[in-house]
């Protein structure tokens, strides 16, 4: 491995969404919403995926904007964490 290999860090990928769920113990289900182009009609479509995040002090409540971050495998459907609450919910 090079000098250079060794100093640069891997950027890990962030998601911002909204908590659907906190009903399991440290984790949350976090909504990411995207905007895709339709091929054939050219306009924006929302589109949507679900992620499982660690959370670990359990602050996160329904409803919440959090930023979500890669991580290594947590369990089986667990691969994200929460990195910090953007909003809170009403």
């Amino acid at each position: 491995m090079s000098p250079m290999e060794a100093t640069t860090k891997a950027r890990k990928a962030s998601k911002v969404g909204t908590v659907t769920s906190t009903s399991m113990d440290k984790t949350v289900v976090v909504k990411v919403d995207t905007l895709v182009m339709h091929p054939l009609y050219h306009r924006f479509v929302r589109q949507s995926r679900k992620f499982m995040a660690h959370d670990e002090s359990n602050q996160c409540g329904v409803g919440d904007k959090v930023q979500i971050v890669e991580c290594r495998p947590l369990s089986r459907r667990k691969r994200w964490r929460v990195q910090r609450i953007i909003e809170r919910a009403v």
